[in-house]
């Protein structure tokens, strides 16, 4: 049985760009988990996403998400991946 390996990448963006920034990484694919964090490191939202998750599935999640951009200045995003 292939085990599939997962890696973690972080994005440093400003509030008015998350959720850009989240619509982005998403739509690349492989995602499993999208954690916001504020300029302290505290998290503020963790989204685990599964293959098969789409539109209407992630428009509750990406609200949220969009409210919490109009509160930080500074955040950062951590993606967990598939390989």
């Amino acid at each position: 049985m292939t085990e599939k390996k997962t890696y973690h990448e972080e994005f440093k963006v400003s509030g008015e760009e998350l959720l850009k920034k989240v619509k982005e990484v998403i739509a690349e694919g492989n995602v499993r988990k999208i954690t916001v964090k504020g300029k302290d490191g505290k998290v503020i939202v963790e989204m685990p996403l599964t293959v098969g998750v789409v539109g209407a599935v992630l428009a509750a999640p990406l609200a949220a998400i969009g409210a919490i951009a109009a509160l930080v200045t500074e955040c950062t995003i951590a993606v967990e991946r598939e390989k």
